[in-house]
């Protein structure tokens, strides 16, 4: 089926890259090593997409810089003014693990369904690719969370591609507005129950189950968030895996 056999995802709250001395420059986190070990691959093959900053060159370019030096086979993925690659399907089926930026998730996915890449993402994970990214590229997998895609002030967003049957919250811990709105719009049925992390957090799913989660801080936590059956919500601490640099 894949190389691992298995569908993986790794949605991250936030922290997928960290500055370095250098201005302007970062570096991969941890996180992204753990996913880059769940292909299984000596030397994997990872696909960039920056579809939910407009495709940003200064972005890529940034990104490219920051897996200087680790042994990975990077290219990316575009759609401004047109796909870069003759066949964009194709492109997602060779990669071992997709990585997807933050941004605006709802032009993201406007973006992906025009250009089918909904459907080719979908057919990737059960083969077996493993999907990855941050804020924007973590709710996307989800049925939806909140979005400041259409302004400053949060909007509960369940245009996901539901390859995840749940809600997920993002930068948990650095925006006081995240919190609160996911609760009250998991609690008044209009996002499922879900997950949530906070920076430097991701969340680890196998198929579509919650596997664990794992964190570049000791302090960095990730929640399930569900219904309490009165009209209210339940939160549960989950502590993570530590990961080292």
């Amino acid at each position: 089926m894949s190389r691992s056999g298995q569908s993986h995802i790794l949605a991250i709250g936030g922290g997928s890259f960290v500055p370095t001395e250098r201005h302007g420059f970062l570096q991969a986190s941890p996180l992204l090593r753990y996913a880059l070990d769940l292909t299984g691959q000596d030397r994997p093959r990872l696909g960039l997409l920056a579809t939910a900053t407009g495709d940003d060159s200064d972005w890529l370019l940034k990104m490219y810089g920051a897996f200087a030096g680790w042994d990975v086979e990077v290219s990316h993925l575009t759609v401004f003014p047109m796909p870069n690659v003759a066949d964009p399907r194709a492109w997602i089926l060779e990669q071992d693990v997709i990585y997807v930026s933050g941004g605006s998730v709802a032009n993201l996915m406007a973006l992906w369904r025009l250009h089918s890449l909904d459907e080719a993402f979908a057919e990737a994970w059960r083969a077996g690719v493993v999907l990855s990214g941050q804020s924007a590229g973590a709710l996307c997998w989800h049925v939806g969370g909140n979005t400041d895609s259409f302004g400053p002030e949060l909007r509960v967003w369940a245009d996901g591609l539901g390859l995840l049957p749940y809600s997920c919250g993002v930068h948990y811990d650095s925006d006081p507005q995240r919190r609160t709105l996911l609760q009250r719009s998991v609690a008044d049925g209009e996002l499922p129950a879900g997950y949530a992390a906070d920076e430097g957090v991701g969340l680890h799913y196998v198929g579509t189950e919650f596997i664990q989660a794992v964190s570049t801080r000791p302090d960095g936590y990730a929640y399930r968030v569900e219904h309490d059956g009165d009209g209210g919500v339940k939160e549960f601490r989950i502590e993570p895996r530590l990961l080292t640099s």
